[in-house]
């Protein structure tokens, strides 16, 4: 059982780096608000889902596989998308060791604290590490509002993935 929702989750991980870097490969910095909402919300929170899993059991090495093999299906999939490839590696990369570190400061804290708390300090990460190195520019418009669409999305998909999602005191 355990296994099958680790793959569950790898799976929605990584169906949702890659079309989130195709989308933005296409449509533009327009499509990554929406993006952000629908896929990166989706990621942070199944990247959470991981980390429980993987806790003790080499949680930096497969997250690092899982964002390397992200961007890389996106490239082979498509070869135009190596620049937002590579701005998601970055940003994922990041996103990643801040949620984290976060996520770990916060065990003791119920799901909720956790994987908003997490949630917050990664899209922060994300939304700017990821414009810029994409797009090849500070855009403020993008980051606050891929910030607060990750944020959101983060929430929604965790009340969506969370059977018991329901706000509990400290563990």
């Amino acid at each position: 059982m355990k296994n099958s929702k680790t793959a569950f989750f790898i799976l929605l991980y990584i169906g949702a780096i890659v079309p989130a870097n195709l989308l933005v490969t296409w449509l533009g910095p327009r499509a990554t608000i929406p993006t952000a909402f629908l896929f990166i919300g989706l990621d942070l929170t199944s990247r959470d889902h991981l980390h429980e899993a993987w806790r003790h059991r080499r949680l930096f090495l497969k997250m690092a596989a899982l964002v390397f093999a992200g961007s890389l299906l996106s490239w082979l999939i498509n070869r135009t998308a190596g620049a937002v490839a590579v701005a998601s590696l970055a940003a994922f990369a990041a996103a990643g060791a801040v949620d984290a570190l976060t996520y770990h400061f916060l065990h003791r804290y119920s799901r909720w604290i956790k994987v908003n708390g997490s949630n917050v300090l990664s899209a922060a990460a994300d939304s700017v590490i990821f414009p810029t190195v994409a797009f090849g520019s500070l855009l403020p418009w993008i980051i606050l509002g891929q910030f607060t669409a990750k944020v959101v999305g983060g929430f929604v998909w965790m009340l969506l993935l969370d059977a018991n999602a329901k706000p509990s005191a400290p563990e």
